[in-house]
C-alpha cells in the first residue's frame, strides 16, 4: 500500500526557514514575558473528558478530538457516548486551571504563568483555521485586582512591539456590565449567552444584522434596537477605568487602549473584564483574553481569581512570514562544503576549524559539496548560512 505523503487537513509541515521564524517568535515570547516575571510551565496535551466537557469552553466543546477507551473498557461499551475517557486539549486555559488546582500549595500567590503548546480542534480547515495550532498564554492566578489585567496587557503590548508591530489597539469591556445591560433590557436569562454571541458580530454585520439575529431569540425589532442602544450607551466601570489609567500612566507607547461596549468574546468561562488587541491596518485581532474567576474552584479547590491573555501565535507568524521578515541572527553562520575528492588533511583541518568557530559562538555546518553548488548555497542561505568555505 502506498503511504500518503501530505499532512492531514488542518495541519502543517514547516520547512527549516519557516521553523526558524517560528523559533524566533517563541524565543521573543519567552524573553519578553519572563522579563515581566512569568514562569514557563507545561501541561499534558491530553485531558480528562469530564474536564473538556465541563461547559467551560463554549463552542470549542463541539470540536474536541476524543480519545477512545482501550481494551476491555472499550469492548464493554454499549453506549457510544461513553466510548471516550479523554481528549486533546482545545485551549491552554482549562489545563492551567486544573494544573493550579492540583499544585497550588507548591506555587506562589499570585502565580504568573507562561504556557506555550499545541492545541487541537476538530474544525473545518480553511484559511487561518487549523486543526492543530500553537497557542501562547500568560495568566495571573490569585489576584482579584485590576493590577492583573494591567500587567497582562502591558506585557503583551511590549511583546508585539518587540516583534515589530505598532499602532495597534487594545479593546476592553466587562462581561458583568454586559450581563447587567441584558438584564435591564429584560433579555430572558436563558437567552443572555446567545445574545452575547450575536453582539460579538456587531463589527461584522452591523446594527441591522444584529437586530435580525436577536429576533431569532424571540425579541421584537424594537426590543432588539433598545438592547443595542443600551449596550452602545453603557459606560465603563471602575475596573476598566483603573486599567486604562494604569496603562496610560505606565508611559508605554505605540498603541491605544479603548473601552468597547460591543466586545464580548466567545468563551463561556469569562466572568469579568475581557480584552482584545486588534490591528486596524490588517482588519483582524491578534490577541485576546479576560478574567475567569470561577473555573479553578470547579476542580474542588478553594475559589481562586484568575485572568489570562492569549497571543495569536499562528496569526503573528503568518503576518511576519507574509512580510518577508527574516530573523536577525547575530552569530556567524558558516558552512564548510567538502568536495568528494578533498584531501584528507584539508578535511581534518576543516573539522578542527569548525570546532574552534563553534567555541567562539558561531553556527557551523560541515557537509558534502553538491555538483550544483550555486543551488546548494541558495538553499543553505535560506537557512541563514551567509559564509561558505569550499574544501578541496
Amino acid at each position: 500500500m502506498k503511504l500518503i505523503k501530505t499532512t492531514i487537513k488542518g495541519t502543517n509541515d514547516f520547512l527549516p526557514e519557516e521553523q526558524a521564524l517560528r523559533e524566533y517568535i517563541l524565543n521573543k515570547i519567552k524573553e519578553v514575558y519572563s522579563g515581566f516575571g512569568y514562569s514557563l510551565i507545561e501541561t499534558p496535551c491530553i485531558e480528562h473528558i469530564e474536564n473538556l466537557l465541563g461547559k467551560q469552553g463554549g463552542e470549542n466543546e463541539k470540536l474536541i478530538f476524543k480519545i477512545l477507551k482501550r481494551g476491555e473498557k472499550l469492548n464493554n461499551i454499549t453506549d457510544i457516548s461513553q466510548a471516550a475517557d479523554s481528549g486533546l486539549r482545545y485551549d491552554l486555559t482549562l489545563p492551567l486551571a486544573r494544573y493550579f488546582a492540583n499544585n497550588a500549595e507548591n506555587l506562589p500567590s499570585p502565580f504568573k504563568a507562561l504556557q506555550i503548546g499545541n492545541v487541537w480542534r476538530a474544525d473545518r480547515p480553511q484559511k487561518g483555521r487549523f486543526r492543530q495550532f500553537m497557542q501562547c498564554d500568560i495568566d495571573i492566578l490569585g489576584d482579584d485586582t485590576s493590577l492583573a489585567e494591567t500587567d497582562l496587557l502591558l506585557a503583551s503590548a511590549t511583546l508585539l512591539k518587540a516583534l515589530g508591530f505598532n499602532d495597534f489597539s487594545i479593546r476592553i469591556n466587562d462581561r458583568k456590565l454586559l450581563k447587567q445591560t441584558a438584564e435591564s433590557c429584560n433579555i430572558p436569562e436563558d437567552k443572555i449567552s446567545d445574545s452575547f454571541i450575536i453582539l460579538d458580530k456587531f463589527d461584522k454585520i452591523g446594527t441591522n444584522g444584529v437586530i435580525k439575529e436577536l429576533e431569532t431569540l424571540g425579541l421584537t425589532a424594537a426590543e432588539a434596537q433598545n438592547y443595542i442602544n443600551a449596550v452602545l450607551n453603557s459606560k465603563p466601570g471602575k475596573d476598566i477605568e483603573n486599567i486604562i489609567e494604569n496603562i496610560k500612566a505606565s508611559g508605554a507607547t505605540g498603541f491605544n487602549i479603548v473601552y468597547d461596549p460591543t466586545l464580548v468574546r466567545g468563551m463561556g468561562y469569562y466572568t469579568g473584564c475581557i480584552f482584545e488587541i486588534t490591528m486596524e491596518e490588517l482588519g483582524l485581532s491578534v490577541a485576546g483574553g479576560g478574567r475567569y474567576d470561577e473555573m479553578i474552584g470547579k476542580f474542588g479547590s478553594a475559589p481562586t481569581p484568575a485572568c489570562g491573555f492569549s497571543i495569536g501565535f499562528e496569526r503573528i507568524y503568518t503576518i511576519l512570514k507574509d512580510r518577508g521578515f527574516t530573523p536577525n541572527l547575530k552569530n556567524k553562520n558558516i558552512c564548510f562544503l567538502i568536495d568528494k575528492k578533498a584531501d584528507k588533511k584539508n578535511v581534518a583541518l576543516a573539522f578542527n576549524e569548525a570546532e574552534n568557530l563553534r567555541k567562539n559562538g558561531a553556527r557551523v555546518m560541515v557537509t558534502k559539496k553538491n555538483k550544483n553548488t550555486r543551488f546548494q548555497k541558495e538553499k543553505l542561505n535560506n537557512l541563514g548560512f551567509t559564509e561558505f568555505k569550499e574544501i578541496f
